[in-house]
C-alpha cells in the first residue's frame, strides 16, 4: 500500500497550516488499526489538507492514495474516506462563478477542476462499494456515485437495482437520496427519477421509505408531489411514532392508511431514554471530527427514527415557497406527542419564518406552547425562536410572560467570557413592547454588571419603560470613568436615549466630560446621542456642545453639532460644522454629517450642491444618504428617487432605509417608478434579506419593517402574503 508515496515532494507543497510534509503521516493514519489514530488523521485531512473545502496541490496528490484506501476491504472506516473523496471532487463551479473569480482565485478554481476530474476518473470503484460488507461504506457510496460518476443513467439504474436487496435501513434511504441528487445534476433524467420516486412514495412501502421518496420529489420534481402532501406526510409521521419497529425495509404488511393510529409514545416531558451505551464512560473527543460525531450521536439518542428530521428538512427545502403547506406541516409536527418531532419542528419553524413571508399566527402560538415543556432543550429552542420574531411573536406573548415569571433565574444569561446578556424569553417579551418584561429589566439594572443588551430592550418597550429612568440615571452616575467605562455606561446610555430621559442630562454630561482615552470616542458618541435625544431638556449641555463643534471635520464635532441642533436649534452654528463634515476622510463619518444635514431640513438648503455632488460617490450607502438628505433640504424628489431606486436593486440591505424615505414622500411624491418597486416588494413571498446558509438576528424584524413602510407609502395595498 501507498507505493510511490515517498516519491511525492510533499515538502514543496502547502496546506492550510503550512508545509504539507505531514500529509504522508495522515494518509498512513487513515489505515491505522487504532480508531483514535484514524480519527486524528481524518481530522487532519479536513482541518488542513481539505480545509473548509479548499483544494491544494497536496489535496490533489492525496487522491490516488485515498482511492487505494477505499478499495482495500481490510481498512476500517472506509465510509469516511469515501465521504472525503466525495467532498474533494464534488465542488461545482458554474459559468457565473467562473466569471466572478479574481486573479487570486484562479489557481484555486483550477485545483477544484483537477480534483473533480481526478475523482471522477476513479469513481468506478464506487459501483463495487455499493454492495460492500461494511454498512458505513454502503451508506457513503450512493451519494459518491450520484455526485461524481460520469454515467448517471448507469448510476440511477444501479440505485434502483440495489434498493430491494439492501438490508440496512439508513443505506436504503441513502439510495433514495442519491436518486434525487442524480435528478438535480442531470435534469434530463429528472422525469425518470421522479417516476421511480413516485412509486416508492406509494402506500405499499414502509413509512420511512415513503417519506424519503417524498422529500426527494420535493427537491427534484415538486410538481409530482401529491396534492395532499401535508396530509400524507402527517400520516407517515403518525405511523412512524405508532410503530417504532417499522423501518424502510420494503413492504411491512400495512395498507399505508393515514388515519391517526393508536400511539404509545413518550409524553411531552418524558425522558426519551438512554442509548444502549449511555452508561459507558468516555473521554471528551479531542478532534473536531470526534466532536461532530458525538453531537450527532447525542442528537440521535432516544429517537426511533433519527433520520426523520433530515428527511423533513429536505422536504421543506424542496417545498420552497409553498409557505402555506410548510406552515401546515409544522403545525402538525408541533402538535405531535413525540418530543423529538416537536424539537425538530421548532427549529424548522425558525428557518421558515426567517426566509419567507406568510401568516404565522397559529404556528407562533404553537411554538409558544412549547415554552411550558419541562424538557429544557425544547423550551429553550422555542424561546430562542421567539426572540428573533419581534412583533411576530405576539401570539406567544402570554406564554413568554408565563415563562419569564416562572423562572427569574433565567432573566439574565451569564457567559464564560464577555458581559452578561438578557435571557431569550425576557428579550422576546421586551421586543414585543410588553410591559410584563419590566420586572426582569428592573432586576437586571440592579446587578453589579448590567447586561449589555438591556438598553436595546428598553428601546423596544418605549414609554412603557419610563419607570426605569430613575435607576438608569442612578446607575450611570455610579459608573467609574476608567478603561471599563464604555462597557458599563453604554447600556445605560442606550436606555436613557430610548426614553428621552432629559432629567439624566447632568449624569450624561459627566460621562461626556470624563470619558477615558480607551474607547473614549465611542463613549462620547453614545453620550452625545443621549443628549440629542433629550432635546431642550439637555440645555445644561449647550456650552459643552458649543466647545466640541469648534473642531469641525471630526466625528465628535459632527455628533456634537447634531446634538446642539436638537437641544438648542441653532442652525447657524451647526451648519458650517456639518458641511465641513462632508469632507471627512471616512465614509461613515461623511454619512453622519449627511444625515445630520437632512435633519435640519430647509435650514440646510445651502448644502444642497454639496449633497448633490455625493450622488455619484463610489460608496452606495453614502449615495443613498445623500439622496435622502437632498430631498429633505430641497423638497425636490426628481434627483433623489432615481439614486435610491438604483441602490434598491443593487443592494437589498439598503431597502429599509430607502423605504423610510419613500414612505415620507408618499407614492405621489416619489413617482410611478417608486410605486412599481414598492408593489413588487409587497408581491414577493421571499423576505428581501433572506440568505442561503446564513442569517442575522434582526433579519425578520427588518423585513417586517420594510413591509410596513411599503404599505405606508402605498395606502390600501397589502401585497401578497401579509404577515402582521
Amino acid at each position: 500500500m501507498f507505493a510511490g508515496i515517498d516519491e511525492v515532494d510533499w515538502a514543496s507543497m502547502e496546506h492550510a497550516y503550512g508545509p504539507a510534509d505531514d500529509v504522508p503521516g495522515l494518509l498512513q493514519g487513515l489505515a491505522s488499526a487504532d480508531p483514535a489514530e484514524r480519527e486524528r488523521a481524518l481530522d487532519g485531512m479536513y482541518g488542513a489538507v481539505h480545509h473548509q473545502g479548499d483544494v491544494y496541490a497536496c489535496t490533489l496528490a492525496c487522491i490516488p492514495f485515498l482511492f487505494e484506501l477505499v478499495a482495500d476491504p481490510g481498512i476500517q472506516d472506509r465510509g469516511s474516506i469515501v465521504e472525503l473523496l466525495t467532498s474533494i471532487g464534488g465542488i461545482d463551479l458554474d459559468e457565473d462563478d467562473e466569471e466572478e473569480l479574481d486573479e487570486e482565485e484562479i489557481e484555486g478554481a483550477a485545483n477544484y477542476a483537477m480534483a473533480a476530474t481526478a475523482v471522477t476518473a476513479g469513481a468506478g470503484v464506487f459501483f463495487e462499494l455499493i454492495s460492500d460488507e461494511d454498512p458505513g461504506v454502503r451508506l457513503a457510496a450512493p451519494l459518491a456515485l450520484a455526485t461524481l460518476h460520469g454515467h448517471p443513467v448507469r448510476v440511477l439504474a444501479l440505485l434502483r437495482e440495489r434498493l430491494p436487496v439492501e438490508p440496512d435501513e439508513e443505506v436504503r434511504l441513502a439510495l433514495v437520496e442519491a436518486s434525487g441528487r442524480v435528478a438535480l445534476r442531470h435534469r434530463p433524467l429528472a422525469g425518470q427519477a421522479a417516476d421511480w420516486l413516485s412509486r416508492l412514495a406509494a402506500e405499499s412501502y414502509a413509512p420511512g421509505l415513503r417519506l424519503a421518496a417524498l422529500a426527494q420529489l420535493a427537491r427534484c420534481a415538486p410538481e409530482a408531489l401529491p396534492g395532499d402532501v401535508v396530509r400524507v406526510v402527517a400520516g407517515l409521521l403518525r405511523r412512524l411514532r405508532a410503530t417504532p419497529a417499522a423501518t424502510a425495509d420494503g413492504e411491512d404488511g400495512t395498507n399505508g392508511a393515514d388515519e391517526a393510529d393508536p400511539v404509545v409514545v413518550a409524553g411531552p416531558g418524558d425522558d426519551p431514554g438512554p442509548t444502549a451505551d449511555a452508561a459507558e464512560e468516555r473521554g471528551a473527543p479531542v478532534t473536531l471530527v470526534g466532536q461532530l460525531r458525538a453531537l450527532s450521536a447525542a442528537e440521535s439518542a432516544g429517537r426511533t427514527a433519527p433520520w426523520t428530521a433530515d428527511l423533513l428538512r429536505t422536504l421543506h427545502v424542496g417545498l420552497d415557497d409553498r409557505v402555506a403547506d410548510r406552515t401546515a406541516l409544522l403545525n402538525d409536527q408541533l402538535r405531535s406527542p413525540d418530543l423529538q418531532q416537536r424539537i425538530d419542528a421548532v427549529r424548522m419553524s425558525a428557518g421558515l419564518i426567517r426566509a419567507w413571508r406568510g401568516s404565522y399566527e397559529e404556528l407562533v402560538r404553537l411554538v409558544g406552547e412549547q415554552l411550558a415543556s419541562p424538557e429544557p432543550k425544547l423550551a429553550e429552542a422555542a424561546s430562542h425562536v421567539l426572540e428573533e420574531l419581534f412583533g411576530l411573536a405576539a401570539p406567544a406573548a402570554d406564554a413568554l410572560a408565563a415563562r419569564a415569571a416562572a423562572d427569574p433565574g433565567a432573566w439574565v444569561k451569564e457567559w464564560a467570557s464577555g458581559p452578561p446578556g438578557l435571557g431569550s424569553a425576557v428579550k422576546a417579551l421586551a421586543r414585543l413592547g410588553d410591559a410584563r418584561a419590566l420586572p426582569a429589566l428592573a432586576a437586571a439594572l440592579e446587578r453589579p454588571e448590567v447586561p449589555h443588551d438591556v438598553g436595546f430592550a428598553i428601546g423596544y418597550l418605549g414609554a412603557a419603560a419610563a419607570p426605569l429612568a430613575g435607576v438608569l440615571r442612578r446607575r450611570l452616575g455610579e459608573v467609574a470613568l476608567d478603561e471599563g467605562a464604555y462597557d458599563r455606561a453604554n447600556p445605560l446610555l442606550c436606555g436613557l436615549t430610548a426614553l428621552r430621559a432629559g432629567e439624566a442630562a447632568p449624569q450624561v454630561l459627566r460621562v461626556l466630560r470624563g470619558a477615558p482615552e480607551y474607547r473614549g470616542e465611542w463613549l462620547r458618541t453614545s453620550a452625545l446621542r443621549a443628549l440629542g435625544s433629550f432635546g431642550p431638556a439637555a440645555h445644561c449641555a449647550v456650552p459643552e456642545l458649543r466647545a466640541l463643534i469648534r473642531r469641525p471635520g471630526t466625528a465628535a464635532a459632527t455628533e456634537a453639532a447634531q446634538a446642539l441642533w436638537a437641544v438648542d436649534g441653532d442652525a447657524e452654528a451647526v451648519l458650517p460644522v456639518l458641511i465641513e463634515g462632508l469632507r471627512a476622510e471616512h465614509a461613515h463619518e461623511r454619512r453622519s454629517a449627511v444625515t445630520a444635514l437632512g435633519g435640519l431640513g430647509a435650514r440646510a438648503e445651502a448644502a444642497a450642491p454639496r449633497l448633490r455632488a455625493l450622488l455619484s460617490h463610489d460608496e452606495l450607502w453614502l449615495r443613498v444618504d445623500a439622496a435622502i438628505a437632498l430631498w429633505e433640504v430641497s423638497g425636490r424628489a426628481e434627483e433623489s428617487v432615481p439614486v435610491m431606486l438604483a441602490a434598491w436593486e443593487k443592494n437589498r440591505h439598503v431597502r429599509v432605509r430607502v423605504a423610510e424615505c419613500l414612505a415620507r414622500m408618499g407614492a405621489a411624491g416619489a413617482g410611478s417608478d417608486a410605486a412599481d418597486v414598492l408593489r413588487a416588494e409587497l408581491a414577493s413571498v421571499r423576505r428581501h434579506n433572506a440568505m442561503d446558509g446564513g442569517y442575522g438576528s434582526h433579519d425578520t424584524y427588518e423585513d417586517e419593517k420594510l413591509l410596513v413602510l411599503c404599505r405606508q407609502a402605498l395606502p390600501g395595498n397589502t401585497g401578497k402574503g401579509p404577515t402582521t
